[in-house]
């Protein structure tokens, strides 16, 4: 599968913006700029969400929304501080079928790709909550 690519403008210091194929993001310390590790965990949140949702839809089960929080640390030795430990929380509301929603978010994890890049390096740990 061919990647899109992306464009950041920096000025001297760190400040700058990423552009996309469909958007911009701010960066750095620009007002409103997302940091890298930030921009890390958004995208594993949302290829997480996208996988879970397209293995839910063929499933045929159905929720209000969910919520993807990712949370993380990294290791206090080396030279390159690389992630030890991320925490994946996906909240679902109204699910039609939580067995089915759990099962969903286990096999998200297993073919998300950001998931499987990340799991090189550090432990992630999922956990799923209902509302």
């Amino acid at each position: 599968m061919a990647l899109d690519k992306i464009i950041t403008h920096w000025d001297f210091g760190f400040k700058g913006e990423m552009i996309a194929p469909r958007g911009k993001v701010l960066l750095g310390e620009t007002e409103g700029g997302v940091d890298p590790y930030h921009m890390l965990f958004g995208a594993l949140a949302s290829c997480f969400y996208a996988t879970f949702l397209s293995i839910a839809q063929k499933k045929k089960i159905h929720f209000e929304q969910a919520t993807v929080e990712v949370s993380g640390r990294k290791k206090e030795v080396g030279e390159v501080r690389t992630l030890e430990h991320v925490d994946l929380k996906l909240t679902v509301t109204h699910p039609s079928d939580t067995k089915q929603i759990i099962q969903c978010a286990e096999l998200g994890t297993r073919f998300c790709s950001i998931h499987e890049t990340i799991s090189r390096v550090a432990f992630i740990k999922l956990e799923v909550c209902f509302q």
